[in-house]
């Protein structure tokens, strides 16, 4: 058995991180996954192997781990009680953002690292801590390989109508231009269609990654074609603390007229907003599904009716659409908001299967329904883990 790859995806206060086996045939089999949340608040490290046995649950005081490097040292440190003195391959990293430079994974060097620093505006939610995730490694564990795994790269072969905005050519070749993200999620479920789904992996697909950050991707034939979010992760659908789309003259206004300073902007788009500013109470669809305010019920009402309306959008790029795939957290979980967004979509010629849905079958629409409806569960860190070994094993090709 080859040394294990180890992913890591960061966020602003939690590190998730997976091990991945790599068989004779160069197979990854997962070994354990789990994460530390709450880094700098309340800290607690938590595990499964494969089987989703527990192996680990531990709270932290809030100084021992106060950023990603001392995050990082505390699972290397259970890593090592877990598996001795076994060496690591690579490490893998999802990074949100890779701008017009990356279309593909990368192994991260001085450069790369220097140039991915520059894209920190473009995705400030996400892309600081992946950073600091990356240098965090270095300082440990300096000569490991680690690669940048993009969630931009599945979009970069748009056709150009889909990716400008109306803004004049020299803003576009300096880089402001619609990325859409999520794409190792997207990635992975075209991958899985053709297990899944046969008849459909040839077709054309709105895959509908619902979670805390939602958006929706137009597929054809495997490839994507465009995608609700645009230049950040604030475009597209309405998320858990996002506003999504938003009439860019409503920015102007509250810099202007309301005399908000540009952090203060940026915390209420990024922190305030979607379906926590729309309710008050939560941006959680569990406890708004929960909950018998009316303010609960109008943000999910709101949420699912621009789901609809996104899917609308994308399938006249399709030019029709053969199928809707749901996955993420909502989107695997939530048969009440599947069922939701499949009522309003019923125009399209989709009917449900109502006993599959509820029993979250991978098959929800009806026999006989125009447009099929799946449920299939991403797995990133797979997609991570993937493209981590074959950049590794090109770049000791190459030398």
């Amino acid at each position: 058995m080859a040394d294990p790859i180890l992913v890591l995806n960061a966020g602003s206060s939690s590190l998730k991180f997976s091990i991945f086996d790599v068989t004779p045939t160069s197979d990854l089999v997962l070994q354990l996954k789990g994460q530390i949340e709450g880094i700098g608040v309340r800290p607690r490290l938590t595990a499964e192997d494969a089987g989703g046995v527990a192996l680990v649950n531990r709270t932290y005081e809030r100084a021992e781990l106060d950023g990603h490097d001392a995050a990082l040292n505390a699972v290397a440190q259970w890593l090592r009680s877990m598996f001795g003195s076994r060496s690591l391959l690579a490490v893998g990293h999802r990074v949100v953002h890779g701008g017009i430079q990356y279309g593909a994974p990368v192994v991260i060097d001085d450069r790369i690292l220097a140039s991915l620093e520059e894209l920190v505006p473009l995705a400030p939610l996400h892309q600081p801590a992946n950073l600091a995730a990356v240098k965090a490694v270095r300082h440990h564990l300096p000569e490991l390989p680690q690669v940048a795994c993009f969630d931009t790269a599945f979009h970069r072969g748009h056709p150009e109508l889909a990716d400008r905005y109306a803004l004049p050519e020299a803003l576009y070749r300096g880089g402001i231009r619609r990325y859409g993200f999520h794409g190792l999620s997207y990635e992975y479920i075209a991958g899985e269609l053709p297990r899944v789904a046969p008849a459909l992996a040839g077709g054309r697909v709105v895959i509908a990654h619902l979670g805390s950050g939602a958006s929706m991707c137009a597929v054809k034939a495997g490839r994507s074609v465009d995608s609700t979010m645009g230049f950040t992760a604030l475009d597209g659908l309405p998320m858990g603390t996002r506003c999504g789309a938003l009439d860019p003259g409503v920015v102007i206004h509250l810099l202007r007229e309301k005399q908000m300073a540009v952090n203060e902007v940026e915390g209420l788009l990024y922190h305030d907003s979607g379906l926590r500013g729309l309710s008050g109470i939560s941006n959680d669809v569990r406890e708004l599904l929960a909950s018998d305010d009316p303010a609960a019920r109008r943000a999910l009402d709101y949420f699912t009716y621009h789901v609809a309306r996104q899917l609308g959008c994308l399938a006249a790029v399709l030019e029709g659409v053969d199928g809707i795939v749901f996955t993420a957290g909502i989107g695997e979980r939530s048969a009440e908001i599947r069922a939701r967004i499949c009522a309003r979509a019923a125009w399209l010629g989709l009917r449900l299967d109502a006993t599959a849905n509820r029993e979250g079958r991978s098959r929800i629409s009806a026999s006989g329904s125009a447009v099929s409806a799946w449920v299939i569960p991403t797995n990133e860190e797979l997609m991570i883990a993937r493209h981590t070994l074959a950049a590794v094993r090109a770049s000791e090709k190459r030398s």
